[in-house]
């Protein structure tokens, strides 16, 4: 019933920059977590960007500075604006979220299906 759609991979330039939307949608009662992961292949998986519960934000090292994690008024959609893409960043990106949905008894994890960010000239 909860479920994460992302949109905005793609292929992009050193130097350029992407959008990456998640939304959720479904029967939820509350969003208690919302970032972004991703993972590169023989890497493992880390974490990029994400709101706390308390709207605070964190970043991976390798990032700050250059990425932006956003929400949307009704706090329902995530995004990661990524600005100065360099060839290490390609990966593919998943949003993750931790969702009380109605009816559940405790919150859950969810995934976005992943979306493919590939940095190359």
């Amino acid at each position: 019933q909860v479920q994460l759609v992302e949109s905005g991979g793609g292929l992009v330039q050193p130097g350029g920059s992407l959008r990456l939307s998640c939304a959720a949608s479904g029967s939820i009662f509350m969003i208690n977590f919302m970032g972004w992961y991703r993972q590169a292949p023989g890497k493992q998986r880390e974490l990029v960007a994400a709101f706390t519960s308390g709207g605070s934000t964190n970043y991976a090292d390798s990032v700050k500075g250059r990425f932006t994690i956003s929400r949307d008024n009704a706090m329902n959609t995530v995004y990661l604006q990524m600005n100065s893409l360099k060839p290490e960043d390609t990966a593919v990106y998943y949003c993750n979220a931790v969702i009380k949905g109605y009816g559940i008894a405790t919150p859950r994890n969810y995934w976005g299906q992943g979306t493919q960010v590939t940095v190359s000239s």
